[in-house]
Parts: structure tokens; sequence; C-alpha cells
């Protein structure tokens, strides 16, 4: 039997990515947009009005050449 791994993921609400106080600065219709056109990484679906982003998909979108 295998056992999960140690890693955590970290998952950040929309106002923690995009905005002034976030690392992507676009307004949420442009985010939602960018969702719409596979631009930017869809959400994860926690509750019924609940999104959230994980966090390693956000930093592979501001920095593409890094790698996990």
């Amino acid at each position: 039997m295998k056992t999960a791994s140690n890693t955590s993921v970290r998952l950040l609400r929309l106002q923690q990515v995009i905005g002034p106080e976030g690392p992507i600065p676009v307004s949420r219709a442009t985010w939602w947009r960018g969702i719409k056109d596979g631009r930017f990484p869809r959400p994860v679906h926690i509750g019924q009005r609940l999104r959230v982003w994980r966090e390693s998909e956000i930093l592979a979108l501001i920095n593409p050449d890094v790698k996990e």
C-alpha cells in the first residue's frame, strides 16, 4: 500500500492571485476571460461558491522557465 507523500499543496484565493495585492496585475474580468480562453489556470472548486488556485500553477504562470 502506498502512503501519501509529505508534500502539501498550497491553495490561493482570487485576491491573493490578482490585482494590486497579488502577483498578476489584471482585473477580475480579465482573469476570468483568460481562464475561459485557456491563458490562465482553471480554479479548484472547494465549495459551492469558493474557487481557489494551486500555488504551483500560479508560480508556473509567472515563471514558465522554472521546473517543479
